[in-house]
């Protein structure tokens, strides 16, 4: 039997894979999530049974993976553009949230402990090229 649909992204959470299957659908692309229930019921089994899978008509496929590669896996700033790295002017900047710090570290115990979501998460910004870490803020 002849497979009709092309996986052409795979993403650990549903929710990140929803962004892209609305950037599609908006091009006219029908998209099917593939494990998106069992991931959302237990998010710890996502790596176990390899994410949730992101798949299009076979017809479509070259379509949608044009349509990804115009998308930045970077961050962006609130204008849209490409947030660069302080030391070595990088746009390969990724987006990072991390419970160091004696305030973190209290809410995230506190919120594991009442089995309640996290009410304070501290983020950064992490350069891919140069290792850099550093806040917008700044």
């Amino acid at each position: 039997m002849k497979e009709t649909f092309s996986k052409i992204a795979v993403f650990q959470y549903s929710s990140e894979a929803q962004i892209i299957k609305s950037r599609l659908e908006a091009e006219g692309i029908e998209v099917f999530l593939y494990d998106q229930f069992t991931v959302d019921t237990d998010p710890l089994v996502s790596n176990a049974i390899g994410g949730v899978k992101l798949k299009v008509w076979q017809e479509d496929e070259a379509k949608a993976l044009e349509i990804l590669n115009t998308i930045s896996e970077y961050s962006l700033d609130d204008n849209g553009h490409e947030i660069e790295c302080p030391v070595c002017g990088s746009q390969k900047v990724e987006l990072f949230t991390n419970v160091r710090g004696l305030k973190s570290m209290f809410f995230f115990l506190f919120s594991f402990s009442t089995i309640a979501l996290p009410i304070y998460t501290r983020y950064e910004y992490r350069c891919e090229t140069c290792k850099l870490k550093f806040n917008l803020d700044e």
